[in-house]
């Protein structure tokens, strides 16, 4: 019987870091491009009832412009991540591939949300799947905190550490968001507003600082 490294293929993927984010780029792209497909009016209208009919895809295109942003800001993110990743493993992987799905499937909460609303099954769906996609990608950087061998040499761990605490305060405001929706959504969605304070809060390390 050989005795195999149970523990180092484990930990180890074959794909690099580079070819995971060309994927990455290619999922959120086409995430994006869905956000768009909703913002339709009926066909056949007669001149008097185009306004209308643009006036009611008025919230389509707010839950539109949000979501883009949203999805926007995670593909920032995840590009600042990954110049601090130097090689993957299982975990970072898992993470990731987790996140893509969640980016990929952005388009159904939006459509819930621009068409219900002011419903509080469709605004605490639309937090937690922000609080979703934050939570996996603080989760990476956890993983970059715990296993320094998969991070660039030029990462500090102070650096880690302040994403890692704006993540948290990012997914609280969405996760508290989630009970205040059942209280009332319009106050939910004016909750979100906070996470635009929340990286006023830490201010990025200098590069040399451990």
């Amino acid at each position: 019987m050989t005795n195999r490294p149970f523990g180092r293929h484990s930990r180890h993927v074959t794909v690099g870091p580079d070819r995971l984010l060309a994927l990455g780029d290619a999922v959120f792209s086409i995430a994006m491009t869905l956000l768009a497909l909703d913002i339709t009016v009926p066909d056949g209208l007669p001149e008097n009832d185009v306004a209308d009919a643009v006036a009611d895809a008025v919230p389509t295109m707010g839950a539109y412009l949000l979501s883009f942003a949203v999805i926007g800001t995670l593909w920032l993110v995840q590009h600042g991540l990954f110049r601090l990743i130097a090689t993957l493993d299982r975990w970072l992987l898992l993470l990731y591939f987790a996140l893509l799905a969640l980016v990929a499937a952005l388009p159904f909460p939006t459509r819930l949300i621009s068409e219900y609303g002011e419903t509080t099954t469709a605004t605490a769906c639309y937090a937690a799947a922000i609080a979703g996609a934050v939570t996996l990608v603080c989760g990476m950087y956890v993983r970059l905190l715990m296993n320094p061998d998969s991070a660039a040499p030029h990462t500090s761990r102070a650096l880690l550490k302040v994403e890692i605490r704006h993540g948290v305060l990012l997914v609280l405001v969405f996760a508290t968001s989630v009970p205040v929706a059942f209280y009332s959504p319009t106050l939910a969605k004016y909750w979100w507003l906070l996470a635009m304070g929340t990286r006023l809060l830490y201010r990025r390390p200098a590069a040399s600082q451990d």
